[in-house]
């Protein structure tokens, strides 16, 4: 059997909470990240028939039953990942009716999953309904995004217009918006459930005053989706007190999607003559 440490999937959760904890996206113990593994590619660093122990999840997600995760540890620092993957992450299988977290590896002291595993999995179940391949959910707390929250209108359309303004990529990588939750309790199943209703239209999803959760197909292209989130963030932060002198025309950004194929959420973009 293979040395678990060598695993791509644990060498994909080391490099992603580093980079995080590196732009100042995930201070002390703050963003939580869940992979959904291929049950052969971990069998071949695994016996997935030796459980350590079972963990009680607080609800049932019964279509995730028998669905393997790597998941990082409640009160962990990304800044500790690295250094040592089995204290600060766990891979977990979903077991009972959905209801048990069996645990596979991992949380070597004595710890268990992120307080936010009702809201990761609820997410989980929701982006694979919508899209099968999508198997990462990510939640971070960005500087910009964060403060962005603060000054400008906590509206869906409008928050995602002025996000696709500051940065011609933007409406080619988030063509469907973002999603806006109202400030919530974190790590309850109130707020899972809010997101991932959410997550029948939108990868991206702003806790207000809180952070973001993003879902997407490999690790790359989630951290990508909030990357670009936090670019367009900044760019607003830095410019929202100056007039503005120019910017993308909604026709322009029209022609952006059009270029590369993407359908643009409806009632954003005004393109009256």
């Amino acid at each position: 059997m293979k040395d678990i440490m060598t695993a791509p999937f644990v060498e994909e959760m080391k490099s992603t909470t580093a980079n995080m904890y590196r732009l100042g996206w995930d201070e002390r113990n703050g963003g939580n990240i869940s992979y959904l593994l291929d049950e052969k590619a971990v069998a071949e660093y695994l016996d997935i028939s030796k459980v350590i122990r079972k963990i009680p999840i607080g609800f049932k997600v019964p279509s995730l039953v028998g669905k393997i995760f790597i998941v990082t540890g409640t009160g962990k620092y990304f800044k500790n990942v690295a250094a040592d993957p089995e204290t600060n992450l766990g891979i977990i299988r979903i077991a009972g009716d959905g209801d048990v977290a069996e645990l596979l590896w991992g949380y070597k002291d004595g710890g268990k999953f992120t307080s936010e595993l009702p809201s990761h999995l609820m997410c989980h179940a929701q982006r694979l309904k919508v899209d099968p391949e999508n198997r990462v959910v990510m939640h971070s707390h960005p500087t910009n995004t964060l403060a962005m929250n603060f000054v400008h209108e906590l509206d869906e359309k409008k928050f995602t217009h002025t996000l696709w303004e500051m940065c011609t990529e933007c409406v080619v990588v988030f063509p469907d918006g973002v999603g806006i939750l109202p400030w919530m309790l974190c790590g309850t199943n109130s707020i899972g459930e809010a997101t991932a209703k959410k997550m029948k239209e939108f990868r991206l999803v702003i806790w207000a005053m809180h952070g973001i959760y993003g879902a997407g197909k490999t690790m790359d292209e989630t951290f990508g989706l909030i990357e670009t989130v936090e670019k367009a963030a900044q760019i607003y932060m830095l410019t929202c007190n100056r007039p503005r002198i120019n910017t993308i025309k909604d026709s322009e950004m029209k022609e952006l999607a059009d270029l590369f194929g993407v359908r643009v959420r409806d009632g954003i973009l005004d393109l009256a003559e």
